[in-house]
């Protein structure tokens, strides 16, 4: 457990700085989980300056019963014991509903009764779905298993719309709801894990036409942070259940992030105060990127470089008239006889853009990926790999899209552990010419490290 102060990060002149966490499955007195809630209460508490609101993505308590009156004691318990350090009147705590208290409408009902967050949702969920206004901040929070509509994985999304268009003059956008959109750490499943698919696109069109920085979820025992058209996914369920966080890979933890004229910086803190993690967003662009010659280059850096740095690269040229299934290459760092850490190419008939991460020799290497890649065609692709970022740090944007966008993958880590080797291969892979050679023209890639 920390001792003294934990530092906040602060705006840079007008803006807000605040707490996010969620799933600490509590509100039994001496059951496993208000221990380790409590732990990270700890450093939230630490934190100076204090933040000015929290935000907490769902399953306060571990709820799931058909007695009205156990919820109700789960939830007199979470509200005014283990919470009680909070002077929520100084400091606004805003829910979400979640699976673990909103799974019926006995329990919907509950959760409007005690909480009595503001009823401007629409209409059947008030109290359930609401928005607050801070200034230059909107924050729209969703009922992404609403009753009315079906249940879990349920979510409305005419009234989210006009929401956010209502506030079209917010400088800040976010929303929040209990599931994830896109898939966390490749574990998947509709109406389960995610949002129902059919809700999925437009869903996320309404965030990326109306400007929305990111949505924060929680529900998946991890902290993931990706991107898909320029909108951040957060997700942060780390507040408590332990027990049930992948070994060795998760942990228990908060979110203390700072927003203003600059963008949105967060630190991700375990249970030591330690920062994990973090972020700032957007990303700034190299200033200057090196031209790699065809074949074998020299590297501009090597070795293990931690967690705080980005490599971007620019990749252009044009396709073959004829799809060629067998991988070709792009860009490859390798060194000796492993293979190679670090594989970017076409893949399959579609020539499906793929990011190969080989870490450990003798394992199974890990894939992200990218859009299919027409035959014929130019092309022009930035990749950000973002150290920071975990698994969702695999970015990419074309000319035309809407932002960057992270690759699909089913890791749940990312270039943490990665070394970088001291040899780089433009158009093919380590075995020389004719390893996976790419088989168009005018390929350019052009790299730079920014930390």
């Amino acid at each position: 457990m920390p001792v003294g102060s934990v530092s906040s990060l602060v705006p840079t002149g007008p803006g807000h700085q605040f707490v996010l966490y969620g799933d600490s499955c509590s509100g039994i007195p001496g059951a496993l989980h208000e221990k380790t809630f409590a732990a990270v209460n700890a450093v939230v508490r630490l934190l100076d300056p204090p933040p000015e609101f929290i935000l907490f993505p769902g399953d306060e308590i571990i709820g799931l019963t058909a007695d009205p009156e156990a919820l109700r004691a789960q939830w007199r318990h979470w509200l005014d014991h283990e919470m009680a350090w909070l002077d929520r009147q100084k400091t606004p705590l805003w829910h979400t509903t979640g699976n673990h208290t909103t799974y019926d409408e006995m329990s919907e009902r509950i959760f409007r009764e005690l909480l009595q967050l503001p009823e401007n949702g629409p209409g059947g969920q008030e109290g359930l779905s609401y928005w607050v206004r801070r200034g230059d901040l909107l924050l729209v929070f969703v009922h992404t298993l609403w009753t009315g509509l079906g249940g879990e994985g349920h979510v409305e999304t005419k009234w989210l719309e006009a929401t956010l268009k209502a506030h079209s003059d917010a400088k800040h956008k976010i929303v929040l709801g209990h599931h994830p959109v896109f898939p966390v750490n490749g574990y998947s499943g509709t109406y389960q894990r995610e949002i129902g698919h059919e809700y999925a696109k437009p869903f996320w069109d309404i965030l990326v036409e109306t400007d929305v920085l990111a949505y924060v979820c929680s529900h998946m025992l991890v902290f993931d942070v990706q991107v898909h058209r320029g909108v951040l996914q957060l997700c942060t369920a780390g507040a408590g259940t332990a027990h049930r966080m992948p070994e060795g890979v998760e942990y228990l933890h908060c979110i203390q992030a700072a927003l203003d004229a600059d963008g949105f910086r967060y630190q991700v803190l375990d249970t030591d105060g330690i920062v994990r993690e973090r972020l700032q967003w957007p990303l700034k662009s190299a200033e200057t990127l090196r031209h790699l010659s065809p074949g074998l280059n020299g590297a501009d850096f090597s070795g293990l470089k931690g967690d705080n740095y980005i490599v971007h690269l620019r990749i252009s040229g044009c396709l073959a008239d004829e799809a060629h299934a067998p991988a070709q290459t792009l860009f490859s760092a390798f060194e000796n006889q492993e293979i190679a850490p670090v594989w970017l190419g076409l893949r399959g008939s579609q020539q499906t853009l793929t990011l190969v991460l080989g870490r450990d020799p003798g394992r199974s290497p890990h894939y992200w990926f990218g859009p299919d890649l027409a035959p014929g065609h130019p092309f022009d692709i930035d990749i950000a790999l973002h150290a920071g970022m975990g698994p969702g740090g695999m970015l990419f944007r074309m000319l035309t899209d809407h932002g960057w966008s992270s690759l699909k993958g089913a890791s749940a880590t990312g270039l943490e552990r990665t070394i970088w080797p001291e040899r780089w291969a433009m158009g093919h892979g380590q075995g020389g010419a004719a390893d996976r050679p790419f088989m168009g023209s005018a390929l350019q890639v052009r790299i730079a490290l920014t930390a």
